[in-house]
């Protein structure tokens, strides 16, 4: 498989996560290859997402968000569950990819849906917070090939607060895969 180049990720954050569809995330991790095929994900497009982290500005915890695309942003929700992003636009931005659902591949348990269960099962916590996603330890690999898939759009989970930003469509999903963490 072929690691996705940090080119990829430098481009429109909603056209990255449609294209991460399909695509396998990879961890190495105490001597064990774990990897899911991505399914489901979620986009924040930046600092005027007032569902986006970054719409606080940098901090110590967003500061990765705001590039250089590529790299992975985790963070730990309610004290318990890490989420991971990839972080995509040219550096400045404050835009991500949150990785939702993976259909499992190699040594990772069957209930892979939802971002908390995604990184139990891939062994990923703040300590890959600003990983390079174009190493050998931890990336994702571009698809050997992709079979036609119809790619649904729907509006964010958990984001109620965000205002206007609550209903756009921005989670997307392969329309039919039985990982999908919400139809």
């Amino acid at each position: 498989m072929k690691i996705l180049p940090p080119e990829f990720y430098a481009r429109d954050t909603a056209s990255v996560a449609q294209d991460l569809l399909g695509a396998t995330l990879v961890h190495q991790v105490d001597g064990l290859r774990r990897a899911g095929i991505i399914v489901e994900v979620e986009a924040y497009l930046g600092q005027h997402d007032l569902a986006a982290h970054s719409s606080k500005g940098i901090t110590k915890r967003t500061g990765i968000m705001f590039g250089p695309p590529g790299f992975a942003y985790v963070y730990l929700i309610y004290g318990i569950y890490h989420c991971m992003n990839v972080v995509t636009e040219p550096e400045g931005h404050g835009a991500a990819v949150l990785i939702r659902a993976l259909q499992p591949v190699q040594n990772l348990p069957d209930n892979t849906r939802g971002p908390g269960l995604v990184c139990k099962a891939m062994g990923i916590d703040r300590r890959l917070n600003g990983h390079d996603l174009c190493s050998d330890d931890f990336h994702i690999a571009a698809p050997a090939s992709r079979p036609p898939v119809t790619i649904v759009q729907r509006p964010r989970i958990g984001v109620a607060y965000a205002a206007e930003w609550a209903d756009k469509p921005l989670r997307f999903y392969i329309e039919g895969n039985p990982y999908v963490s919400k139809k």
